[in-house]
């Protein structure tokens, strides 16, 4: 089985040799840049599985980046994960809402980076052909991977992607943010409670056209679910 590729994009470079060493070790083929302009360069020419990526650089930020990717038809689907000493709450915040799959802060060790790279490039991986759903407009293809609201295409991560089709497959059940986790990252032991409700908003947001975010419900004291009847009052 053919390793995944993984582009290391930090302006350090005695901390892109400490995590290349670590991925080769792992068995993962490595790219390496220094900044945003030629991290560019090398995801469109050479394709990585997925992006590790520094918020802090000269120029052009990580998180300038990463807005990047995810407006670009190409790269909308890299997953990319953060890599920072920002370790407050409402950074990890602007992390994940620009875009990125995962955060890590500095310093972590290197087991951690590699399974988190695992949970991540799992859950980004090719599903096996499936029907396609369609809801109320809402149309999931799993076979094109793809996503639409009334013909109109919806651009979303793949995290989101992975939301939605456990949502999808699981209507009008009531999940508790430990079970999204388990459910759709794998069970990662590192991923907090409070990721879920970010990807949430985020998935509403990708949703939001001709209302269909109303199909993701808040289930106050208990968590979410997804479903077509009228959310009660309460």
């Amino acid at each position: 089985m053919q390793q995944a590729t993984i582009l290391v994009v930090d302006d350090e470079a005695p901390i892109r040799d400490m995590i290349v060493m670590a991925l080769e070790v792992a068995g993962y083929n490595c790219l390496q840049a220094a900044n945003a302009q030629d991290a560019h360069s090398l995801i469109i020419d050479e394709r990585p599985d997925l992006v590790l990526l520094d918020w802090m650089m000269p120029g052009t930020s990580g998180i300038e980046l990463v807005r990047r990717l995810k407006r670009q038809e190409l790269t909308n689907r890299l997953p990319v994960i953060m890599l920072t000493a920002k370790s407050d709450e409402d950074n990890k915040i602007q992390g994940f809402d620009s875009g990125a799959d995962d955060y890590i802060t500095k310093p972590f060790s290197p087991r951690e980076l590699i399974a988190r790279i695992k949970a991540l490039l799992r859950r980004s991986g090719p599903e096996a052909p499936e029907e396609p759903i369609a809801i109320d407009g809402l149309l999931f293809d799993p076979i094109s991977h793809r996503v639409s609201i009334n013909d109109v295409p919806v651009s979303m991560g793949p995290t989101e992607y992975r939301l939605l089709e456990f949502f999808l497959t699981h209507q009008e059940r009531v999940y508790s943010r430990d079970q999204i986790l388990d459910h759709v990252w794998g069970g990662n032991v590192y991923m907090e409670e409070r990721t879920v409700d970010v990807h949430i908003r985020r998935l509403r947001k990708a949703l939001s056209v001709d209302g269909h975010d109303r199909f993701i419900q808040t289930v106050r004291g208990a968590g979410y679910r997804f479903s077509t009847k009228v959310a009660e009052q309460g």
